[in-house]
């Protein structure tokens, strides 16, 4: 099943040391299926507030993205991040195809029942 890993980025004054991060970052994550889905584009806040830039990286699953983030050549650049551009980071696993939310709806009013 996909997996993504999804930052909300705190933007900051640009850096070199964060230029860098950008061009090493795709050579850590292709190893591991991994690739670009949002990256460097507008975004439109529609509730709430979303300060910052929004990244997401698709991989096959949720194992190599956890493998991606574990990676010594990860973990080799991410200060050059860090240093400069703090974030929210995760890593979820997508839905399966044919995944129904009525399930989910159900599981919830059955325990909203048994709550009672």
């Amino acid at each position: 099943m996909t997996a993504y890993a999804i930052a909300k980025l705190n933007t900051e004054a640009p850096h070199a040391e964060v230029v860098e991060y950008i061009e090493r970052i795709p050579g850590t994550f292709e190893p591991f299926g991994g690739r670009f889905l949002v990256h460097g584009t507008a975004h439109e806040v529609k509730e709430g507030e979303w300060p910052g830039a929004v990244v997401m990286i698709g991989f096959p699953g949720i194992a190599e993205a956890r493998a991606w983030w574990d990676s010594p050549a990860y973990q080799e650049i991410a200060p050059l991040r860090y240093r400069h551009m703090p974030a929210d980071i995760v890593l979820v696993e997508g839905v399966p195809v044919g995944y129904d939310p009525a399930a989910t709806a159900n599981a919830l009013r059955e325990s909203l029942a048994d709550a009672e």
